[in-house]
């Protein structure tokens, strides 16, 4: 059985306006309803075919697709179906059209688009407080409301109107073309607020938004690695006065030290020992992290070799221990040396012959083998 049209199951024209249909409805509905007619077995079926029809007519939306296609707007396979990807025949553009208006005031500020507020910043800190925590104060311009006008935009004892590009919904609608599809995006001229600004403020010229400086303590937390950030919830630039503010991300940069440098929790340095003390072995001093420390240099050490001293690196993050520092040793040998100096140091290499060095009598032999 064909599915009657809609005006005619109500009983209105074509034309007829949104009152007309909503009165010939319930005139309908309460002469056919059910319970009126328990004895009526069709009446169930004309009260469906009354209700699929006013909904479908009292919906704006719905009822124009119906003007333009009929029955087949409302079929569940259509694109324009309540299924479809153009249900009710409105396409949102808003996320994609491209409107140059949109690029207004806020690009003084450097907000563009799309942004989201968000702020990135740089601290600097000393090795030192990347290691063991520490507690900064950081400055920085941040967009926030218009301290003269609260952020609306309007002149102190004026107010905003509604847009009357938009009647004040914020969204307008037009027909794209042939199709039967109707477009909706953000209206240009009130960006989607509803209101214009008649009397623009002085102060924001109308944006309803300012910059200004803003201080901010950061605790940065012991063992911070080097580039790590951290974000300060809503402490950002507001994108626009009907949107909250971003975030703030602070992107920590740790500063060469003059002694040390980092590989994980431990720290590694450099010392320079003489002669004698790496033959003999001594007892020398380092710096640390915690200041001057001794260290036990046992006698014959090489150079380059690599001493290690326990719990002097970084706090873990964990909370638990610190990593160690690696130092490694380096040999002085002096430049110059007087006659008497010379005399020992001949007579010390007479002394100790051939076996001044493990490592060079290996390195003759090597170096004989492969020269004959």
């Amino acid at each position: 059985m064909a599915q009657r049209d809609h005006y005619e199951v109500l009983g209105v024209a074509r034309g007829a306006t949104p009152d007309e249909i909503k009165g010939a409805f319930r005139k309908l509905a309460a002469q056919h309803h059910p319970d009126k007619n328990p004895d009526d077995a069709t009446a169930v079926v004309r009260f469906k075919e009354l209700n699929a029809s006013y909904q479908v007519l009292s919906d704006p939306n719905r009822r124009a697709m119906y003007d333009r296609l009929g029955h087949r707007a409302e079929d569940g396979s259509s694109p324009f179906g309540p299924n479809g990807p153009f249900a009710g025949g409105v396409v949102d553009i808003s996320d994609i059209a491209v409107d140059g208006i949109l690029g207004d005031l806020l690009g003084v500020f450097g907000v563009g688009k799309g942004d989201k507020g968000d702020v990135r910043i740089e601290l600097g800190i000393t090795f030192e407080e990347g290691a063991f925590g520490c507690e900064k104060e950081v400055g920085y311009d941040k967009v926030v409301d218009c301290k003269d006008c609260h952020g609306s935009g309007s002149a102190p004892g004026s107010r905003p109107e509604a847009c009357p590009a938009c009647a004040g919904r914020g969204r307008v609608r037009f027909q794209q073309g042939i199709f039967p599809i109707a477009v909706e995006r953000v209206c240009s001229r009130c960006r989607g607020t509803g209101r214009v600004v008649v009397d623009p403020c002085r102060g924001c010229r109308g944006s309803g938004l300012m910059k200004e400086r803003s201080t901010l303590s950061i605790a940065i937390p012991a063992g911070v690695e080097p580039n790590a950030s951290r974000i300060v919830g809503g402490a950002g630039n507001r994108p626009r006065p009907s949107a909250p503010p971003g975030d703030l991300e602070v992107l920590i940069q740790i500063k060469p030290h003059a002694f040390f440098k980092r590989t994980g929790d431990d720290v590694t340095c450099q010392v320079p020992i003489t002669f004698t003390q790496a033959a003999l072995g001594a007892e020398v001093e380092v710096p640390t992290l915690d200041g001057k420390a001794k260290m036990r240099v046992p006698a014959g050490t090489q150079p380059g070799a690599v001493l290690r001293l326990k719990q002097k690196g970084i706090p873990r993050r964990t909370g638990i221990g610190r990593g160690d520092q690696l130092t490694e040793v380096t040999i002085e040998v002096p430049q110059k040396i007087n006659e008497a100096q010379r005399t020992l140091l001949e007579q010390l290499a007479k002394e100790l012959g051939e076996d001044v060095s493990a490592q060079r009598r290996t390195f003759m032999e090597k170096l004989k083998d492969l020269f004959g």
